[in-house]
């Protein structure tokens, strides 16, 4: 179990080193709109890359020394990442993950959360620091909900701090959506149209 553990984490850290050179030949050809100096540092200084499929920028900070038992399998029982949306990658698509999943702000945004559980309730929370308009500085989405981020219109950048209880693994998280999913939260909430739907299923259409 504990060789599983660690070669799990070696993947993932392998699958970030592999689009590393990926980030750095974005930042040179992006467009000097795009070009922001302080998503520049951060990308630099975090070692953020980008994320396959979801989009945004994604680094390690580390996982827990603590495991246990999950579904018959030994998993640590949190792990953590920063994740960043900018301007030029507002959203963050569609995706479903095992395990519960706490947002920390640390710069920057506001970020929408559209998130869809599965008894087929939604909801929407903002991920700020304006109280008054009903930001909050942390957004917890529980496990084995859907959920895509939006950045909001004007805003640059925003980084995050994520706990992700129990680890991240990946055949725990599933990305992307199909018809059946649109008319599944279709309408419930005025929001939820099918345009907006599909919006953040992004590229990740299931047919």
């Amino acid at each position: 179990m504990l060789y599983s553990a660690s070669m799990r984490r070696l993947q993932l850290r392998m699958l970030i080193a592999l689009v590393g050179l990926a980030v750095l030949s974005s930042i040179h050809a992006s467009s000097p709109s795009e070009l922001d100096g302080r998503v520049v540092e951060l990308i630099r200084t975090l070692h953020l890359s980008v994320l396959p499929k979801e989009s945004g920028y994604l680094g390690l900070i580390g996982t827990s020394l603590q495991n246990a038992e999950i579904d018959g399998r030994s998993l640590a029982v949190q792990s953590q990442v920063y994740y960043m949306l900018t301007a030029h990658h507002p959203i963050n698509y569609l995706h479903w993950l095992a395990s519960d999943d706490t947002h920390i702000l640390i710069e920057g945004g506001p970020v929408d959360y559209f998130i869809f559980h599965p008894d087929g309730g939604v909801k929407k929370f903002t991920l700020g620091r304006d109280i008054s308009k009903g930001e909050r500085p942390v957004v917890a989405v529980p496990g084995g909900c859907w959920k895509a981020l939006r950045l909001h219109p004007g805003a640059r950048y925003a980084l995050m701090a994520n706990a992700l209880s129990p680890e991240w693994t990946p055949d725990r998280v599933r990305i992307g959506g199909d018809s059946a999913w649109i008319k599944r939260f279709s309408g419930a909430a005025p929001w939820a149209t099918p345009e907006n739907l599909r919006s953040l299923i992004g590229p990740n259409w299931i047919p």
